[in-house]
């Protein structure tokens, strides 16, 4: 991928580094953190449950306890989600961001007392703050990104964001190994999450707010030029600058976009319609499923604890690397493209793994297919699927739109990740390995939407965008 001097700079580079680790970090290590230690803490749990009652608890209320604990966390994501807009519009990006790690602190304190408070509803109570603490940075993260980024690298910079969240998710696998911070230590695997919260309250005041926050929602030309001149190095930013006016103007002409404009205005309503179902394409995919319950998913097709849990990890690490080949992809093959190829393999990849599941009880070759399929469908999700909905949404909207768009894409996403969540234990427990014929239909139809209905947005500046939905609507 070529970068432009003008166009990639340090102090961008900085930005991006400030934004996305101190965010995006929260949203990927919460989702993987409890994969390794969910055994040793499934018997915490079992050992408060029986000294409360002086009964053993049944292994059905242990299963609903555990998954209440993991899935909760995406309930407070969709709290932040409906949060997204109205923290945008009243504090800015960087400001909305900045607040947000107020959430981190009393979820850390929630989750470290838990133990010898001997309380698990504590860690449910930590997951639920931290949780809204991810959905709003998975709406304020990407949009502050999108209003950064210079056109040609938006795809690009707006893939950061999953790229974070699939070296956090590899990082809390690695320090959830039992020789490292497992087994008995898992409350300081909990508290890690602080780290990068800490980080970006030193490192995001430094950076200033978005040139088109500034100007396009507070009307401040001279401070949206200063912050984009110190983002591009340069006071050469006249062009950028021109674009933005245009944009200004258009925005002044139309009043700023409501929940009820978004659905009955045709404009609004068709790129709506594709963010929306994109993001719960996203989930329905299974990644999740697979991510929370993958070392269970692996011990399911009888291998062994240890080689689980280093599948598991071979898995983290290959999603990090095909997210970074992603990050060159998405300016070069284009977003459609990466989604065709992503959804319809995954479509084909989880269909297979349903019948080695089923034979891998009397079958070794089958047990190893199991790994080979589930790296595989990695590889496809990570492509594109993985990254392309976070931004994809903000290359949709205009400024009047975007915050009110992101809101719902993003409550959307963790609605539909908290139903895997809540879900996929209980209907895997009842049918096993068949629970993945329902990711299979999901995929399918999803291949079909992305064929007829996704535009592709590569290199086009968000005004060209709307005219394309403006001409749409009007046919």
């Amino acid at each position: 991928m070529v970068i432009r001097a003008k166009s990639f700079t340090g102090r961008l580079a900085f930005a991006i580094a400030a934004s996305a680790i101190g965010s995006a970090f929260q949203h990927g290590y919460n989702t993987g953190v409890l994969n390794n230690p969910e055994q040793v803490m499934k018997e915490w749990i079992k050992d408060v449950m029986t000294n409360r009652t002086n009964e053993i608890p049944e292994p059905e209320q242990l299963t609903v306890t555990w998954s209440v604990i993991v899935a909760i966390f995406c309930f407070g994501g969709m709290i932040g989600g409906m949060l997204t807009g109205t923290i945008a519009d009243r504090f800015g990006r960087k400001g909305g961001l900045l607040l947000n790690n107020i959430f981190v602190l009393i979820a850390v304190v929630l989750e470290c007392a838990a133990k010898p408070a001997r309380s698990y509803e504590m860690i449910a109570a930590g997951r639920f703050f931290i949780g809204i603490n991810s959905g709003l940075n998975a709406g304020l993260t990407p949009m502050y990104l999108a209003e950064i980024s210079p056109v040609n690298l938006r795809g690009a910079v707006g893939t950061v964001y999953q790229l974070v969240i699939t070296i956090s998710i590899f990082i809390a696998q690695v320090l959830g190994l039992e020789y490292i911070l497992g087994g008995d230590r898992w409350p300081t695997l909990l508290a890690m999450t602080i780290v990068p919260a800490i980080f970006q309250v030193v490192t995001l005041p430094m950076c200033p707010e978005t040139p088109k926050f500034l100007l396009l929602s507070r009307g401040k030309e001279v401070e949206a030029q200063r912050a984009l001149t110190w983002l591009r190095g340069s006071v050469a930013v006249s062009d950028e600058m021109n674009e933005m006016r245009a944009e200004f103007e258009a925005v002044k002409l139309v009043p700023k976009a409501t929940m009820k404009e978004l659905f009955t205005n045709s404009a609004l309503r068709i790129p709506l319609i594709i963010a929306l179902t994109m993001m719960i394409a996203q989930q329905l995919s299974g990644i999740n499923a697979i991510m929370y319950f993958s070392t269970q998913i692996f011990t399911d097709a009888h291998l062994k604890p240890d080689d689980a849990q280093y599948a598991t990890l071979g898995m983290g690490g290959l999603n990090v690397f095909m997210t970074l080949v992603s990050l060159i992809l998405v300016e070069k093959a284009g977003r459609k493209t990466l989604l065709l190829v992503g959804f319809a393999g995954m479509t084909i990849d989880v269909f297979v793994l349903i019948f080695t599941m089923i034979y891998s009880k009397e079958s070794q070759f089958a047990r190893y297919m199991c790994i080979v399929l589930i790296l595989i469908y990695i590889i496809l999700f990570a492509s594109g699927p993985g990254s392309i909905p976070w931004f994809l949404v903000g290359e949709l909207f205009n400024q009047s739109a975007r915050p009110m768009a992101t809101s719902l894409a993003v409550m959307t996403n963790w609605a539909a990740n908290f139903a895997v969540g809540l879900g996929f234990p209980l209907i895997r427990d009842a049918i096993g390995p068949y629970v993945f014929v329902i990711f299979v239909v999901c995929l399918a139809l999803s291949t079909v939407f992305i064929y007829k209905k996704v535009p592709e947005t590569k290199n086009k500046t968000i005004e060209e965008i709307a005219a394309m939905f403006r001409q749409q609507s009007y046919q």
